[in-house]
């Protein structure tokens, strides 16, 4: 298969629950194919926002928030949702880099994680619910792009803390330079677009997200994990929420 549709198909099969034949995919594209995260977002949000025009005519928002949220997460199998559990159960409850890297792996979720996850899914369904109709869309859009964009630089700047092994060694210190140019002008082009007047908040919100949470992760293990990406991916995403409601 071209690379130029292999490439973004395995973007798509890694961030979403849409699988393909065995043979459009393999691990070693990942690092590739990482420049098309935010493309995989754009397409996530849209089709939430046309799921929310379909259902705002006949449905009050709250519930139309209630199933975008349920929707995003079946659509990803709740692989965002599971890091961000995971990276609160291990930091929260983990004193050293060795006893954080064992609660990572531990799929069980702790209070720490459940309290994470509540937090997030609330979060994400008030915001959306209070989100101004005239900039609904371009926000919820616009958080998907951003929040999948985040794995550029942290893939491009930090390693891997497991070494070879986990989801993060396939992308972590492997997401070349152009990956993360062309990515990150994919993804703010994108923003200025949808957001005109808004995007440098936004923006500006998205890359403090990722800054100080891949400055966390240097410090306590010395790099990222796979739930590290996930969890940085979940707060980015309600950072965004939370510039499309602030009044200015």
């Amino acid at each position: 298969m071209s690379r130029w549709l292999n490439d973004p198909l395995a973007a798509l099969q890694f961030l979403t629950r849409v699988s393909f034949a065995p043979a459009h995919y393999r691990p070693d594209l990942l690092s590739r194919a990482a420049v098309y995260f935010p493309l995989v977002g754009l397409a996530i949000g849209t089709a939430a926002a046309l799921l929310n025009h379909l259902l705002i005519p006949h449905l009050s928002r709250p519930i139309c928030a209630l199933l975008l949220v349920t929707f995003l997460v079946l659509l990803t199998g709740g692989l965002h949702e599971d890091g961000l559990a995971d990276v609160a159960d291990a930091f929260g409850g983990g004193w050293d880099r060795a006893q954080i890297l064992r609660i990572l792996k531990d799929s069980r979720i702790g209070s720490f994680g459940a309290i994470a996850l509540a937090l997030s899914l609330g979060a994400r369904w008030l915001l959306l619910a209070t989100l101004p109709v005239s900039r609904f869309a371009g926000f919820l859009i616009s958080a998907h792009v951003l929040c999948r964009w985040t794995v550029l630089p942290l893939g491009h700047f930090l390693k891997s803390a497991r070494g070879e092994e986990g989801q993060a060694a396939r992308i972590a210190n492997k997401v070349g330079w152009t990956s993360l140019a062309i990515g990150s002008l994919l993804a703010f082009g994108i923003i200025v677009f949808l957001l005109r007047t808004r995007c440098l908040p936004t923006i500006a919100a998205a890359i403090a997200v990722t800054l100080f949470s891949g400055l966390y992760y240097q410090r306590r293990i010395g790099g990222v994990t796979g739930d590290c990406f996930g969890a940085t991916i979940q707060l980015t995403e309600i950072a965004v929420y939370l510039c499309g409601v602030w009044n200015t």
